[in-house]
């Protein structure tokens, strides 16, 4: 499809500001909500950023019955499963992409849909949806959602994927009907079906000024009779987007992508919760980290768990050390910080009630040297540990104060029978500290409690 676009875009606010106020915000998903009596429909609240961070009186709620949003409330939608932030239509305002994998369209059920809600001055207050080339019952189309530059012309793109083993490239700007400049599609070695792309990374592991991609899901070749979880690293080319073929990678269903060491180019860190199954798979979880080099990953992997010294707790079965994970910039020295969620952690006698461990970025790489380490009993944090809280579900690394240092946004989202809580962190220029920290329920967002909300089940900002 075609559609009258700008060749560069327009000079871009602060990445992650939906309201142009000079300040990150977090989207926080309710994706199991209850909306307008359809369980599952699923919905999102914005949390403004602001001097003080993250406050609770500071937010909007937004579902498929709120004015300018495309769609309706239909049972099992999942609206908000998967979300991602990026300047879509390149005005400067950063626009937030949303996946409904469970949205039933023409006949077509659990086709999928996904929605551009477009930033503005006044925050999200219209979308528009984007075509589905590949529509067919069971597609879940808009599961795995990701924003990046893959063709290296300045305008952010969105990769999609869904049930199927195609990834849907928008490329070269988004309009605000919702068609792309260009859109193209790549076939990928994953396992269609029940499984297909799970999870999609972007940044720039070669250094060539064009994103690369990563692909998760269960491989298409079996080994030993199993079709084991894959990752598979696709190169960005400048004029092109993503071409070639794939390499594939360590296996882990989180990824992320940043320049831990000050070289210059983006380290693909892996995120391995299993205590078994894939080869390579160690009790308790572990995290793979693969520096960048202009040859894309290198050859060396590097990995850490509980057991790594320096690293509060020890591994155990079902901890799900890696189950999330994401890296921003805590204490300001240029290098990306990565924080683990663990949130199948049992400390004392609550079960699955969750934790995080937060790593500094240095010369070398990750490092456990000074580790920081957060549950719902340390000092200063809201709440304490209980049975299947799940402290850690998600987590999320953003400068929501404007101080240049990025806070942490922790989710629990199975606090309260699966209501869900998220815990916000502000950094004090060398660390996180739980001083000021705030705390919002599903509750006080204004999320139905009725069901299994998952309320800070998953974050983008």
């Amino acid at each position: 499809m075609t559609a009258a676009m700008p060749a560069v875009a327009e000079e871009a606010t602060l990445h992650g500001d939906f309201n142009a106020d000079g300040y990150r915000d977090v989207v926080v998903s309710a994706s199991n909500a209850r909306v307008d009596g359809a369980f599952g429909a699923g919905q999102i609240v914005v949390y403004w950023g602001g001097p003080d961070g993250l406050q609770p009186d500071r937010r909007s709620p937004i579902h498929q019955d709120s004015r300018g949003v495309p769609g309706s409330p239909e049972e099992g939608d999942g609206f908000g499963a998967m979300t991602y932030a990026g300047d879509f239509d390149g005005d400067g305002v950063t626009d937030l992409a949303v996946g409904a994998p469970g949205e039933d369209l023409t006949g077509d059920k659990d086709s999928g849909m996904l929605t551009v809600l477009w930033g503005s001055a006044s925050g999200l207050v219209s979308g528009d949806t984007l075509a589905n080339p590949t529509k067919f019952d069971g597609d879940f189309f808009g599961k795995a959602i990701v924003a990046g530059d893959f063709d290296g012309d300045g305008v952010t793109d969105l990769a999609a994927g869904s049930s199927s083993t195609t990834v849907v490239f928008y490329q070269q700007g988004i309009d605000r009907a919702g068609e792309a400049t260009e859109s193209r599609s790549v076939r990928t070695p994953i396992l269609p079906g029940e499984g297909g792309v799970f999870f999609l990374t972007a940044g720039d592991v070669d250094g060539n000024g064009a994103d690369d991609l990563v692909v998760n899901g269960f491989d298409s070749e079996a080994e030993s009779g199993y079709h084991w979880n894959a990752n598979f690293y696709y190169r960005g080319v400048a004029g092109t987007g993503i071409a070639g073929s794939a390499d594939r990678m360590t296996p882990g269903i989180i990824t992320g992508i940043g320049d831990t060491n000050g070289d210059g180019f983006g380290d693909l860190v892996i995120g391995e919760s299993w205590d078994e199954g894939p080869p390579g798979s160690v009790k308790g979880g572990k995290v793979s980290i693969r520096y960048g080099t202009p040859d894309g990953p290198n050859g060396v992997v590097k990995e850490i768990t509980q057991d790594t010294g320096g690293i509060a707790g020890g591994s155990e079965k079902d901890d799900a050390f890696g189950a999330e994970l994401d890296l921003g910039d805590v204490n300001g020295d240029g290098l990306m910080d990565l924080v683990i969620g663990s949130a199948g952690e049992n400390l004392g006698e609550d079960f699955d009630t969750g934790a995080v461990h937060l790593l500094y970025g240095s010369p070398t790489g990750i490092t456990p040297t000074g580790a920081q380490y957060f549950n719902q009993d340390v000092a200063g944090i809201p709440g304490s540990n209980e049975d299947e809280d799940f402290f850690g579900s998600d987590v999320h690394l953003a400068d929501v104060d404007g101080d240049g240092n990025a806070d942490l946004t922790i989710g629990a989202s199975g606090e309260n029978n699966d209501n869900g809580a998220v815990t916000a962190l502000r950094s004090d220029g060398a660390k996180i500290t739980t001083s000021g920290a705030q705390w919002m329920s599903a509750t006080s967002a204004g999320v139905s409690t009725s069901g299994r909300p998952l309320f800070g089940v998953n974050f983008a900002g």
